[in-house]
Protein backbone atom coordinates (compact mmCIF):
# COMPACT_ATOMS: atom_id res chain seq x y z
CA UNK A 1 0.00 0.00 0.00
CA UNK A 2 1.49 3.32 -1.11
CA UNK A 3 0.60 6.08 1.38
CA UNK A 4 1.60 9.75 1.27
CA UNK A 5 0.78 12.07 4.18
CA UNK A 6 1.18 15.84 3.82
CA UNK A 7 0.69 17.85 7.01
CA UNK A 8 -1.11 21.18 6.59
CA UNK A 9 -1.93 24.20 8.81
CA UNK A 10 -4.68 24.11 11.45
CA UNK A 11 -3.98 20.51 12.43
CA UNK A 12 -4.98 19.05 9.07
CA UNK A 13 -3.21 16.41 7.01
CA UNK A 14 -3.76 15.41 3.38
CA UNK A 15 -3.55 11.66 2.76
CA UNK A 16 -3.19 10.02 -0.67
CA UNK A 17 -3.41 6.25 -0.90
CA UNK A 18 -2.88 3.68 -3.68
CA UNK A 19 -3.81 0.10 -2.91
CA UNK A 20 -2.20 -2.56 -5.20
CA UNK A 21 -4.49 -4.65 -7.38
CA UNK A 22 -3.64 -7.91 -5.59
CA UNK A 23 -4.59 -6.42 -2.20
CA UNK A 24 -7.89 -5.16 -3.66
CA UNK A 25 -8.77 -8.51 -5.26
CA UNK A 26 -7.81 -10.42 -2.09
CA UNK A 27 -10.02 -8.25 0.09
CA UNK A 28 -12.85 -8.48 -2.42
CA UNK A 29 -12.60 -12.29 -2.42
CA UNK A 30 -13.01 -12.40 1.35
CA UNK A 31 -16.08 -10.15 1.19
CA UNK A 32 -17.71 -12.24 -1.57
CA UNK A 33 -17.05 -15.44 0.42
CA UNK A 34 -18.72 -13.88 3.47
CA UNK A 35 -21.75 -12.92 1.39
CA UNK A 36 -21.88 -16.44 -0.11
CA UNK A 37 -22.11 -18.03 3.34
CA UNK A 38 -24.84 -15.71 4.59
CA UNK A 39 -26.89 -14.93 1.46
CA UNK A 40 -30.32 -16.39 0.90
CA UNK A 41 -31.54 -16.40 -2.69
CA UNK A 42 -34.65 -18.33 -3.81
CA UNK A 43 -33.72 -21.39 -5.95
CA UNK A 44 -30.30 -21.85 -4.33
CA UNK A 45 -29.24 -23.75 -1.26
CA UNK A 46 -27.41 -21.66 1.38
CA UNK A 47 -23.65 -21.79 0.79
CA UNK A 48 -24.08 -23.22 -2.74
CA UNK A 49 -24.84 -19.98 -4.62
CA UNK A 50 -22.48 -19.38 -7.58
CA UNK A 51 -19.97 -16.55 -7.11
CA UNK A 52 -21.18 -14.71 -10.24
CA UNK A 53 -24.74 -14.67 -8.90
CA UNK A 54 -23.52 -13.28 -5.56
CA UNK A 55 -21.42 -10.59 -7.27
CA UNK A 56 -24.30 -9.53 -9.48
CA UNK A 57 -26.99 -9.59 -6.78
CA UNK A 58 -24.95 -7.76 -4.13
CA UNK A 59 -22.67 -5.65 -6.35
CA UNK A 60 -23.39 -2.33 -4.58
CA UNK A 61 -23.06 -3.74 -1.05
CA UNK A 62 -19.83 -5.57 -1.94
CA UNK A 63 -18.27 -2.42 -3.41
CA UNK A 64 -19.28 -0.30 -0.39
CA UNK A 65 -17.86 -2.85 2.03
CA UNK A 66 -14.67 -3.18 -0.02
CA UNK A 67 -14.01 0.57 -0.11
CA UNK A 68 -14.82 0.93 3.57
CA UNK A 69 -12.30 -1.77 4.51
CA UNK A 70 -9.57 -0.41 2.21
CA UNK A 71 -9.97 3.13 3.56
CA UNK A 72 -9.96 1.91 7.16
CA UNK A 73 -6.85 -0.21 6.60
CA UNK A 74 -5.10 2.73 4.93
CA UNK A 75 -5.88 5.01 7.88
CA UNK A 76 -4.57 2.42 10.34
CA UNK A 77 -1.35 1.97 8.39
CA UNK A 78 -0.84 5.74 7.99
CA UNK A 79 -1.37 6.33 11.72
CA UNK A 80 1.15 3.62 12.57
CA UNK A 81 3.70 4.54 9.91
CA UNK A 82 3.63 8.33 10.44
CA UNK A 83 2.90 8.14 14.20
CA UNK A 84 -0.14 10.34 13.76
CA UNK A 85 -2.58 11.29 16.53
CA UNK A 86 -5.82 11.41 14.55
CA UNK A 87 -8.89 13.05 16.03
CA UNK A 88 -11.12 12.44 13.04
CA UNK A 89 -10.92 11.19 9.47
CA UNK A 90 -13.06 12.82 6.83
CA UNK A 91 -14.92 10.91 4.17
CA UNK A 92 -12.71 10.33 1.09
CA UNK A 93 -13.10 13.18 -1.37
CA UNK A 94 -12.25 11.13 -4.45
CA UNK A 95 -12.04 7.39 -5.13
CA UNK A 96 -10.75 5.75 -8.33
CA UNK A 97 -10.22 2.23 -9.56
CA UNK A 98 -7.01 2.03 -11.57
CA UNK A 99 -6.78 0.22 -14.94
CA UNK A 100 -4.83 -2.64 -13.35
CA UNK A 101 -7.49 -3.16 -10.65
CA UNK A 102 -5.84 -1.08 -7.94
CA UNK A 103 -7.72 1.40 -5.78
CA UNK A 104 -6.85 5.06 -5.11
CA UNK A 105 -8.35 7.73 -2.87
CA UNK A 106 -7.61 11.12 -1.32
CA UNK A 107 -8.84 12.33 2.05
CA UNK A 108 -8.14 14.66 4.96
CA UNK A 109 -7.33 13.89 8.58
CA UNK A 110 -7.85 16.12 11.60
CA UNK A 111 -4.81 15.77 13.84
CA UNK A 112 -4.25 16.53 17.50
CA UNK A 113 -1.98 19.59 17.87
CA UNK A 114 1.70 19.02 18.53
CA UNK A 115 3.33 20.97 21.37
CA UNK A 116 5.73 20.66 24.28
CA UNK A 117 4.33 21.01 27.78
CA UNK A 118 5.92 23.77 29.87
CA UNK A 119 7.47 23.14 33.28
CA UNK A 120 4.11 23.30 35.00
CA UNK A 121 5.49 22.02 38.30
CA UNK A 122 7.27 25.36 38.72
CA UNK A 123 4.06 27.40 38.41
CA UNK A 124 3.27 29.65 41.38
CA UNK A 125 -0.32 30.59 42.13
CA UNK A 126 -1.04 33.79 44.06
CA UNK A 127 -4.09 33.90 46.32
CA UNK A 128 -5.31 36.86 48.40
CA UNK A 129 -4.83 36.26 52.13
CA UNK A 130 -8.54 36.50 52.88
CA UNK A 131 -10.81 35.29 55.65
CA UNK A 132 -14.41 35.97 56.63
CA UNK A 133 -14.65 38.89 59.03
CA UNK A 134 -17.41 40.41 61.13
CA UNK A 135 -17.67 43.16 58.52
CA UNK A 136 -18.45 40.55 55.85
CA UNK A 137 -21.17 39.04 58.02
CA UNK A 138 -22.62 42.49 58.79
CA UNK A 139 -22.77 43.32 55.08
CA UNK A 140 -24.61 40.07 54.33
CA UNK A 141 -27.00 40.64 57.23
CA UNK A 142 -27.75 44.12 55.85
CA UNK A 143 -28.78 42.57 52.54
CA UNK A 144 -31.07 40.16 54.38
CA UNK A 145 -32.59 43.01 56.42
CA UNK A 146 -33.22 44.90 53.17
CA UNK A 147 -35.68 42.19 52.13
CA UNK A 148 -37.79 43.07 55.19
CA UNK A 149 -37.40 46.85 54.81
CA UNK A 150 -40.21 49.37 54.76
CA UNK A 151 -40.27 52.38 52.43
CA UNK A 152 -41.51 55.67 53.82
CA UNK A 153 -42.62 58.60 51.66
CA UNK A 154 -40.34 61.63 51.83
CA UNK A 155 -42.17 64.95 51.39
CA UNK A 156 -40.10 67.40 53.42
CA UNK A 157 -36.80 67.28 51.53
CA UNK A 158 -35.19 66.81 48.12
CA UNK A 159 -33.91 63.59 46.54
CA UNK A 160 -30.56 62.50 48.05
CA UNK A 161 -28.04 59.66 47.63
CA UNK A 162 -29.29 56.43 49.20
CA UNK A 163 -32.96 57.26 48.59
CA UNK A 164 -35.28 55.41 46.25
CA UNK A 165 -36.88 57.51 43.51
CA UNK A 166 -39.97 56.37 41.63
CA UNK A 167 -39.67 57.86 38.16
CA UNK A 168 -41.24 58.07 34.71
CA UNK A 169 -38.67 58.69 31.98
CA UNK A 170 -37.99 58.67 28.24
CA UNK A 171 -34.69 58.65 26.37
CA UNK A 172 -33.98 60.23 22.98
CA UNK A 173 -31.04 60.30 20.58
CA UNK A 174 -30.69 63.51 18.58
CA UNK A 175 -34.35 64.30 19.29
CA UNK A 176 -35.63 60.87 18.18
CA UNK A 177 -36.97 58.24 20.63
CA UNK A 178 -34.08 55.94 21.45
CA UNK A 179 -35.48 52.69 20.06
CA UNK A 180 -36.69 54.43 16.88
CA UNK A 181 -33.27 56.03 16.37
CA UNK A 182 -31.42 52.71 16.76
CA UNK A 183 -33.99 50.47 15.10
CA UNK A 184 -34.05 47.86 17.85
CA UNK A 185 -35.19 47.25 21.42
CA UNK A 186 -32.96 48.88 24.06
CA UNK A 187 -34.74 47.61 27.17
CA UNK A 188 -34.67 49.78 30.28
CA UNK A 189 -32.58 52.50 28.55
CA UNK A 190 -35.45 53.69 26.35
CA UNK A 191 -38.23 54.49 28.81
CA UNK A 192 -40.02 53.46 31.97
CA UNK A 193 -43.03 54.20 34.14
CA UNK A 194 -43.19 53.74 37.89
CA UNK A 195 -39.52 52.69 37.79
CA UNK A 196 -37.91 52.22 41.23
CA UNK A 197 -34.42 53.69 41.12
CA UNK A 198 -31.96 53.44 43.99
CA UNK A 199 -29.89 56.62 44.16
CA UNK A 200 -26.64 54.82 43.53
CA UNK A 201 -24.36 55.37 40.53
CA UNK A 202 -24.44 51.64 39.69
CA UNK A 203 -28.25 51.59 39.41
CA UNK A 204 -28.39 53.05 35.88
CA UNK A 205 -25.98 54.62 33.40
CA UNK A 206 -23.07 56.35 35.20
CA UNK A 207 -24.09 59.93 36.06
CA UNK A 208 -27.86 59.31 35.83
CA UNK A 209 -28.58 59.35 39.59
CA UNK A 210 -26.10 62.22 40.11
CA UNK A 211 -28.17 64.34 37.69
CA UNK A 212 -31.29 63.67 39.78
CA UNK A 213 -29.82 64.67 43.14
CA UNK A 214 -31.71 67.61 44.65
CA UNK A 215 -34.89 66.96 42.62
CA UNK A 216 -38.25 67.44 44.32
CA UNK A 217 -41.15 65.00 44.25
CA UNK A 218 -43.33 65.86 41.24
CA UNK A 219 -40.56 67.77 39.43
CA UNK A 220 -39.36 67.17 35.86
CA UNK A 221 -35.66 67.03 34.98
CA UNK A 222 -33.96 67.08 31.56
CA UNK A 223 -30.30 66.13 31.09
CA UNK A 224 -27.90 64.22 28.83
CA UNK A 225 -25.92 61.13 29.83
CA UNK A 226 -22.83 60.03 27.82
CA UNK A 227 -22.70 56.27 27.16
CA UNK A 228 -19.41 54.64 28.33
CA UNK A 229 -16.97 53.37 25.68
CA UNK A 230 -17.16 49.85 27.13
CA UNK A 231 -20.98 49.67 27.04
CA UNK A 232 -22.24 46.27 25.73
CA UNK A 233 -24.27 47.76 22.84
CA UNK A 234 -21.66 48.93 20.33
CA UNK A 235 -24.05 51.28 18.51
CA UNK A 236 -24.51 53.36 21.67
CA UNK A 237 -20.86 53.79 22.60
CA UNK A 238 -19.65 57.38 22.49
CA UNK A 239 -23.19 58.76 22.10
CA UNK A 240 -25.20 60.86 24.58
CA UNK A 241 -28.77 59.99 25.49
CA UNK A 242 -31.08 62.87 26.41
CA UNK A 243 -33.47 62.00 29.25
CA UNK A 244 -36.65 63.64 30.44
CA UNK A 245 -37.40 62.37 33.95
CA UNK A 246 -40.38 62.99 36.21
CA UNK A 247 -39.85 62.14 39.88
CA UNK A 248 -43.28 60.91 41.02
CA UNK A 249 -42.24 59.97 44.56
CA UNK A 250 -39.26 59.82 46.91
CA UNK A 251 -38.91 56.86 49.27
CA UNK A 252 -36.61 56.27 52.21
CA UNK A 253 -35.65 52.70 53.01
CA UNK A 254 -36.07 51.85 56.70
CA UNK A 255 -34.36 48.65 57.76
CA UNK A 256 -35.88 46.63 60.60
CA UNK A 257 -33.90 46.19 63.82
CA UNK A 258 -31.91 42.97 63.78
CA UNK A 259 -33.45 41.08 66.67
CA UNK A 260 -34.06 37.46 67.59
CA UNK A 261 -37.62 37.91 66.31
CA UNK A 262 -36.38 38.96 62.87
CA UNK A 263 -33.79 36.16 62.87
CA UNK A 264 -36.60 33.66 63.52
CA UNK A 265 -38.51 35.11 60.56
CA UNK A 266 -35.49 34.63 58.30
CA UNK A 267 -34.63 31.12 59.53
CA UNK A 268 -37.34 29.62 61.73
CA UNK A 269 -36.21 28.92 65.29
CA UNK A 270 -32.87 30.73 65.01
CA UNK A 271 -31.51 33.57 67.12
CA UNK A 272 -29.31 36.49 66.02
CA UNK A 273 -26.15 34.67 67.12
CA UNK A 274 -27.18 31.43 65.39
CA UNK A 275 -28.10 33.28 62.20
CA UNK A 276 -24.71 35.01 62.16
CA UNK A 277 -23.04 31.57 62.43
CA UNK A 278 -25.13 30.30 59.51
CA UNK A 279 -24.18 33.33 57.42
CA UNK A 280 -20.50 32.88 58.31
CA UNK A 281 -20.59 29.22 57.22
CA UNK A 282 -22.24 30.14 53.92
CA UNK A 283 -19.73 32.92 53.25
CA UNK A 284 -16.83 30.55 53.95
CA UNK A 285 -18.24 28.05 51.44
CA UNK A 286 -18.53 30.86 48.88
CA UNK A 287 -15.01 32.10 49.65
CA UNK A 288 -13.51 28.62 49.28
CA UNK A 289 -15.33 28.19 45.98
CA UNK A 290 -14.04 31.56 44.76
CA UNK A 291 -10.48 30.72 45.80
CA UNK A 292 -10.68 27.39 43.98
CA UNK A 293 -11.97 29.13 40.83
CA UNK A 294 -9.19 31.70 41.17
CA UNK A 295 -6.59 28.92 41.35
CA UNK A 296 -8.06 27.16 38.30
CA UNK A 297 -8.20 30.41 36.30
CA UNK A 298 -4.59 31.26 37.17
CA UNK A 299 -3.45 27.76 36.27
CA UNK A 300 -5.20 27.92 32.89
CA UNK A 301 -3.81 31.39 32.23
CA UNK A 302 -0.26 30.29 33.04
CA UNK A 303 -0.54 27.33 30.66
CA UNK A 304 -2.03 29.55 27.96
CA UNK A 305 0.82 32.07 28.25
CA UNK A 306 3.53 29.41 28.43
CA UNK A 307 2.61 27.42 25.32
CA UNK A 308 0.94 28.21 22.01
CA UNK A 309 -0.06 25.96 19.12
CA UNK A 310 -2.48 25.65 16.23
CA UNK A 311 -5.95 24.33 16.91
CA UNK A 312 -8.20 22.20 14.67
CA UNK A 313 -10.55 24.60 12.90
CA UNK A 314 -13.44 22.12 12.79
CA UNK A 315 -13.37 21.60 16.55
CA UNK A 316 -12.90 25.33 17.16
CA UNK A 317 -15.88 26.20 14.94
CA UNK A 318 -18.14 23.70 16.71
CA UNK A 319 -17.07 24.93 20.15
CA UNK A 320 -17.56 28.58 19.15
CA UNK A 321 -21.14 27.82 18.10
CA UNK A 322 -21.74 25.94 21.36
CA UNK A 323 -20.40 28.88 23.38
CA UNK A 324 -22.52 31.35 21.40
CA UNK A 325 -25.65 29.23 21.93
CA UNK A 326 -24.93 29.07 25.66
CA UNK A 327 -24.45 32.85 25.86
CA UNK A 328 -27.71 33.46 24.00
CA UNK A 329 -29.57 31.08 26.34
CA UNK A 330 -28.12 32.86 29.35
CA UNK A 331 -29.12 36.23 27.89
CA UNK A 332 -32.69 35.08 27.31
CA UNK A 333 -32.92 33.72 30.88
CA UNK A 334 -31.71 37.09 32.21
CA UNK A 335 -34.49 38.89 30.32
CA UNK A 336 -32.78 40.01 27.09
CA UNK A 337 -35.02 40.27 24.03
CA UNK A 338 -34.26 38.81 20.61
CA UNK A 339 -33.71 42.35 19.31
CA UNK A 340 -31.13 43.06 22.01
CA UNK A 341 -29.32 39.80 21.30
CA UNK A 342 -29.34 40.47 17.57
CA UNK A 343 -27.95 43.98 18.16
CA UNK A 344 -25.02 42.46 20.09
CA UNK A 345 -24.47 39.54 17.70
CA UNK A 346 -21.04 40.69 16.57
CA UNK A 347 -19.75 41.17 20.12
CA UNK A 348 -21.37 37.89 21.18
CA UNK A 349 -19.61 35.84 18.52
CA UNK A 350 -16.30 37.58 19.19
CA UNK A 351 -16.57 36.69 22.89
CA UNK A 352 -17.72 33.15 22.04
CA UNK A 353 -14.70 32.71 19.75
CA UNK A 354 -12.28 33.80 22.48
CA UNK A 355 -13.87 31.50 25.04
CA UNK A 356 -13.91 28.59 22.59
CA UNK A 357 -10.23 29.04 21.71
CA UNK A 358 -9.22 29.05 25.38
CA UNK A 359 -11.41 26.03 26.19
CA UNK A 360 -10.18 23.91 23.26
CA UNK A 361 -6.56 24.84 23.94
CA UNK A 362 -6.94 24.07 27.65
CA UNK A 363 -8.56 20.70 26.89
CA UNK A 364 -5.60 19.61 24.76
CA UNK A 365 -3.10 20.78 27.38
CA UNK A 366 -4.86 18.98 30.22
CA UNK A 367 -5.16 15.80 28.15
CA UNK A 368 -1.41 15.90 27.55
CA UNK A 369 -0.74 16.42 31.26
CA UNK A 370 -3.05 13.49 32.10
CA UNK A 371 -1.15 11.31 29.65
CA UNK A 372 2.24 12.29 31.07
CA UNK A 373 1.17 11.92 34.72
CA UNK A 374 -0.91 8.78 34.07
CA UNK A 375 -4.10 10.39 35.41
CA UNK A 376 -7.06 8.15 34.62
CA UNK A 377 -10.72 7.77 35.48
CA UNK A 378 -11.37 4.35 36.98
CA UNK A 379 -14.50 2.31 36.41
CA UNK A 380 -15.41 2.79 40.09
CA UNK A 381 -15.12 6.59 39.80
CA UNK A 382 -17.30 6.67 36.70
CA UNK A 383 -19.88 4.41 38.33
CA UNK A 384 -19.94 6.60 41.44
CA UNK A 385 -20.48 9.72 39.33
CA UNK A 386 -23.33 8.14 37.34
CA UNK A 387 -24.89 6.89 40.59
CA UNK A 388 -24.84 10.45 41.94
CA UNK A 389 -26.51 11.67 38.74
CA UNK A 390 -29.16 8.95 39.09
CA UNK A 391 -29.84 9.93 42.69
CA UNK A 392 -30.10 13.62 41.80
CA UNK A 393 -32.49 12.98 38.90
CA UNK A 394 -34.39 10.35 40.94
CA UNK A 395 -34.03 7.79 38.16
CA UNK A 396 -32.82 4.16 38.28
CA UNK A 397 -29.07 3.76 37.82
CA UNK A 398 -29.48 1.49 34.76
CA UNK A 399 -31.84 3.99 33.13
CA UNK A 400 -29.30 6.81 33.50
CA UNK A 401 -26.51 4.61 32.09
CA UNK A 402 -28.67 3.63 29.13
CA UNK A 403 -29.60 7.28 28.47
CA UNK A 404 -25.95 8.35 28.58
CA UNK A 405 -24.92 5.57 26.20
CA UNK A 406 -27.79 6.20 23.81
CA UNK A 407 -27.11 9.94 23.61
CA UNK A 408 -23.35 9.44 23.34
CA UNK A 409 -22.76 11.51 26.50
CA UNK A 410 -21.03 8.81 28.53
CA UNK A 411 -17.72 9.38 26.80
CA UNK A 412 -18.11 13.14 27.26
CA UNK A 413 -18.80 12.66 30.97
CA UNK A 414 -15.68 10.54 31.33
CA UNK A 415 -13.65 13.16 29.45
CA UNK A 416 -14.96 15.95 31.68
CA UNK A 417 -14.10 13.93 34.79
CA UNK A 418 -10.58 13.34 33.47
CA UNK A 419 -9.98 17.07 32.95
CA UNK A 420 -11.30 17.88 36.43
CA UNK A 421 -9.13 15.20 38.00
CA UNK A 422 -6.10 16.51 36.13
CA UNK A 423 -6.76 20.05 37.39
CA UNK A 424 -7.03 18.71 40.96
CA UNK A 425 -3.73 16.87 40.47
CA UNK A 426 -2.03 20.07 39.25
CA UNK A 427 -3.46 22.21 42.06
CA UNK A 428 -2.43 19.67 44.69
CA UNK A 429 1.19 19.99 43.56
CA UNK A 430 1.20 23.72 42.78
CA UNK A 431 3.11 26.25 44.84
CA UNK A 432 0.66 28.70 46.42
CA UNK A 433 1.64 32.14 47.73
CA UNK A 434 -0.71 34.28 49.79
CA UNK A 435 -0.64 37.99 48.99
CA UNK A 436 -2.23 40.94 50.84
CA UNK A 437 -5.93 41.11 50.04
CA UNK A 438 -7.37 44.05 48.08
CA UNK A 439 -10.44 44.93 50.12
CA UNK A 440 -12.19 46.62 47.18
CA UNK A 441 -11.74 43.54 44.99
CA UNK A 442 -12.90 41.25 47.81
CA UNK A 443 -16.12 43.18 48.21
Amino acid sequence: MNITVEKQPNCLARIQVEVPAEAVSGERRQIVQAFSKQAKIPGFRPGKIPVKVIEKRFATQITEELESRLVSQAYDEAIKKEELRVLDARKPEKTDYLPDGGFRFTSSLILAPEFELPDYKSFTIEIPAREITGKDIDREIEQVRARFAEFNDITDRDLAPGDFAIIDYTGTLDGTPLEEALGHNTGYLANGEGFWLKMDDESFLPGFTKALEGAKSGSEQTFEIPVPDDFPSEDLRGKSIAYTVTVTAIKEQVLPEFTDELAAQIVPGKTVAELRDIVKDQLEVQLNRQIHEMKVNQLIEKFSQAVDFELPEDILTTETQDQADEMVERGIRSGMTEEQIEAQQRELFAAAGQRARLKVKTDFILQEVAKREDVKITEAELTQRVAAMAQQSKKPFKTVVKDLQKSGRLRGLQHSMLLSKTIDFLLAGAKVEFIPADNKDDE
